[in-house]
């Protein structure tokens, strides 16, 4: 059986093995501080650690904004392959896509004629197109950012580290050839060695630095060029980062917009328990307010919010509720609020509640833990009519 084995130059092998050991001693003598090295100068020196530091940055800029963009791990490296072998990657429905499925069907099983089955079909249909708005978010940020920043990383970033390792390449060959001028010099004076007179040696090993030196200068200012180029990079990612910006805008200006649409639409169907829209404009500023200062500030913003209309005892102008002195008391039955300015109540439980100013017959101001709102004076029965609980 005849087996053609490859051949092999051992003269190449033995060269290129030799070459390798040189190597890994010269780089462990500088380790050490035993021999001389060769310093870039410190205006490439800064060139060359702002764009380490960009590389580290960009890297995880990129890897964090993908995180956002597509949570799953495994969806995201799906479309890493696929993008890779150049094909299409494949259209998934998003969470928000699959609840509005099942809310849709759902609503048709209960009853299109019911209040709850309509709610249910209003609200899938929402969100069917926040799902859409979210998936025109995920391609556009793809494309205005997240890409041209890897293509950045894997053009001119890989180049420029190709480029420092050659030039870390003909650093070290730089050096080796002074030492061997610096051995050279040390043995003039001596006997020929193998028919070579020293003088010759050292005139082969000044000829050898020289074109080693040429080279050196030569690749580092090519990778000076192009460590200086970061700079303009930088102000391209700038563009993509205010591009990216814009894209998030939109989509939570459209997200914004359908829920105001939604709200309306459930507001328009009606039913035993109407929807109540959410007005957040009126919300944010009694957020403001409140945080001017005062316990007083808090009640305006928490009361600002109440719809006469809807309950009607409730007072038609803006209570001012003091919370620094409130009492206990105990919750004599269940209560569900009917909207956001009163809280959920369950029989027994104990909480803390004070009039409001001016004062209410109807409603007091309470606080159950971290929530705050209006409870039925008629559901609670107080526990501490002569001493105050200071919070």
């Amino acid at each position: 059986m005849n087996i053609n084995l490859p051949n092999f130059n051992v003269k190449n092998l033995v060269k290129e093995a030799g070459s390798t050991i040189s190597r890994v001693v010269q780089l462990t003598e500088e380790k050490l501080g035993t021999t001389e090295r060769t310093e870039y100068d410190l205006h490439f020196q800064n060139l060359a650690e702002r764009a380490d530091v960009t590389k580290t940055w960009t890297e995880k800029i990129v890897r964090d904004t993908e995180s956002v963009l597509i949570p799953n791990p495994q969806n995201r490296v799906e479309d890493f392959i696929f993008e890779k072998i150049e094909k299409s990657k494949p259209k998934r429905l998003s969470n928000l896509e699959h609840l509005a499925l099942d809310m849709i069907e759902a609503g048709g099983d209960f009853g299109q004629d019911l209040p709850y089955g309509q709610a249910l079909i209003k609200v899938g249909q929402a969100e069917q197109k926040l799902g859409q708005c979210e998936h025109d978010f995920i391609a556009t940020s793809g494309i205005c950012f997240t890409q041209p920043l890897r293509k950045f990383l894997d053009g001119e970033m890989k180049t420029i580290s190709k480029e420092r390792g050659i030039l870390e390449t003909k650093r070290l060959d730089l050096d080796a050839c002074k030492n061997r001028v610096k051995k050279a010099r040390s043995m003039l004076g001596q006997q020929s060695k193998d028919g070579i007179s020293p003088e010759a040696v050292l005139e082969q090993a000044e000829r050898d630095l020289r074109v080693a030196q040429a080279e050196f200068d030569r690749q580092s200012e090519i990778t000076k060029l192009l460590l200086d180029g970061i700079s303009t990079s930088q102000a391209s990612h700038l563009r993509h980062l205010h591009a990216f910006v814009q894209a998030q805008v939109r989509y939570y200006k459209q997200c914004g917009d359908t829920m105001e649409q939604l709200q309306r639409e459930l507001a328009n169907l009606g039913g035993p328990t109407p929807y109540i829209p959410l007005d957040l404009g009126d919300a944010s500023g009694s957020k403001s307010t409140g945080s001017s200062g005062g316990s007083s500030a808090r009640g305006t913003g928490h009361n600002s919010a109440a719809n006469p209309a809807a309950f009607g005892n409730k007072p038609s102008q803006p209570m001012h509720v003091s919370t620094d002195q409130m009492q206990r008391a105990r919750v004599l039955c269940s209560y569900d609020a009917k909207d956001h300015t009163e809280l959920n109540l369950s029989a027994n439980e104990v909480i803390f509640v004070t009039e409001c100013s001016p004062v209410n017959e109807d409603y007091m101001y309470g606080k159950q833990g971290l929530m705050k709102g209006l409870v039925p004076r008629a559901f609670v029965e107080m526990l501490d009519e002569e001493h105050d609980i200071t919070l």
